[in-house]
């Protein structure tokens, strides 16, 4: 009879061992409190959902504590969250988004109007801003490289250059440049309105010309022959990305270009999603440099607004009148695509409500993509 209890106690004491309430710490509760917050956010508040949904959800999954060696986690070889794991690390994931970016964006605003191209390229600012920052704080030149590019609002780019650079970064990169690419709508429209007058927010810009077919044929293989050729380290990115445009833009070839910009581009962000999400387990994430991240991503985005706005406040300084641009399209330098550009709109019809500014910003916003992906392109080449 005592065997028999022996037994049953040690039983239990060996499931308890392999319970989750054996290993829970409280740095586990944080980090399901910060997912929480981010589901919050998608679910409530509407702030990039098909993002914050799966990363959340990651969160949780990647903080349910576990007994070693039973090949559940995401850093363990040989599980299978690992094995998904394995697009992030290698960056695989990053490039098949930029395919259904590509098949998804037109670039019609920015070919009638390439002047924007500029906004988008000085909106990169805050790139290299966070870059110097990060070295004079301590970080290597690598890890300062991949903690920059969260300036250019570009999620899968920042997963790319971090998955070469600074692979044992990639959780709080990754979640640092998702969380503020959610929070455009909050950080952006306080700096467009402290950098600009009423005067400028009502500048009305000039309508886009009509833009035909063969530019649009043509553009991704000129646009990937002129980016590419300066920069080959972003081949990966800007070769997907001009390529799901000529998918699109060719009109023959329809069927890859909805699979590229519908089903593969949603199985690729939930998976990429959940797996980062996974990766912040708080014995990894929650640490000085994890803080730090969060601060020079901030920073950054913050350059990076304040760049686009007042590059094309100094560009009106050279265009007469009737030509000027308005300045509140200068936050959509970024490459948060489309929600820049629709934080441009929702700012100018504050002031003018018969003043449409979201085409006119989805110029200087694809340009963004373009331009942080050629950013990363730049630092790999000096940093891998």
């Amino acid at each position: 009879m005592e065997k028999l209890g022996n037994f049953f106690i040690n039983g239990i004491e060996q499931f308890f061992s392999y319970s989750s309430f054996a290993h829970f710490e409280f740095g586990n509760i944080l980090m399901i409190l910060i997912a929480l917050v981010f589901i919050y956010l998608a679910v409530v508040k509407d702030y990039e959902p098909l993002l914050l949904i799966p990363i959340g959800f990651g969160i949780i999954v990647g903080n349910v504590p576990f007994y070693p060696g039973l090949k559940i986690g995401v850093y363990e070889t040989g599980s299978v969250m690992n094995y998904l794991y394995f697009g992030v690390i290698q960056g695989v994931y990053p490039p098949l988004i930029f395919l259904g970016i590509g098949a998804i964006t037109d670039f019609s605003a920015l070919l009638s109007n390439p002047k924007l191209i500029l906004i988008g390229a000085a909106a990169q600012v805050g790139i290299f801003i966070a870059y110097a920052a990060a070295l004079y704080i301590g970080f290597t030149p690598a890890e300062a490289g991949a903690i920059g590019i969260i300036g250019g609002a570009d999620g899968p780019t920042d997963i790319f250059l971090a998955s070469k650079l600074a692979p044992d970064l990639m959780g709080a990169i990754a979640i640092s440049a998702y969380s503020y690419m959610a929070l455009v709508p909050v950080i952006q429209p306080p700096i467009m309105r402290l950098l600009t007058s009423k005067k400028e927010r009502l500048i009305r810009m000039k309508p886009s010309r009509a833009v035909a077919k063969r530019e649009k044929v043509i553009f991704p293989i000129i646009g990937l022959m002129l980016t590419t050729f300066i920069v080959p380290s972003g081949m990966p990115l800007l070769g997907m990305l001009f390529f799901g445009n000529l998918l699109k833009e060719s009109g023959v070839t329809r069927r890859l270009a909805l699979t590229a910009g519908g089903p593969l581009i949603d199985i690729v962000t939930i998976l990429l999603g959940l797996t980062v999400g996974a990766s912040t387990q708080a014995n990894t994430f929650l640490t000085p440099k994890s803080v730090m991240i969060f601060g020079l991503g901030a920073a950054s985005f913050v350059v990076a607004t304040l760049g686009g706005v007042l590059f094309v406040k100094f560009m009106n300084l050279f265009l007469k009148d009737g030509s000027k641009i308005n300045p509140l399209i200068g936050n959509s330098g970024v490459s948060a695509v489309p929600d820049a550009a629709r934080v441009s709109q929702v700012v100018g019809q504050e002031y003018d409500k018969s003043n449409h500014l979201l085409m006119h910003a989805m110029g200087p916003n694809v340009a963004g993509v373009i331009g942080s992906a050629v950013a990363a392109g730049v630092l790999l080449s000096f940093l891998y």
